[in-house]
């Protein structure tokens, strides 16, 4: 249990630190934007493409768990 609870502890440390550089891309692309650069929409599909991958490895992860107990649940009858 302690183990856990100082994972989740170290992950809320980087989180902050990780969350400070949002505003640095954002000043970034805000002022390349108005310059006339295309770079805005290459950084949106990049965050959407983050942002799924972990809902699928998730999906992937509880597709073969629960085929994993289907399959001994069947053995053992």
């Amino acid at each position: 249990m302690k183990k856990y609870l100082l994972i989740i502890i170290l992950l809320l440390l980087f989180v902050v630190d990780l969350q400070s550089q949002c505003a640095m891309c954002k000043s970034v692309v805000e002022s390349n934007m108005e310059n006339g650069d295309t770079i805005g929409g290459g950084l949106n599909d990049g965050i959407l493409y983050l942002m799924v991958m972990p809902y699928i490895s998730l999906g992937l992860i509880a597709f073969f768990w629960l085929r994993h107990n289907k399959k001994q649940n069947n053995s053992s009858l």
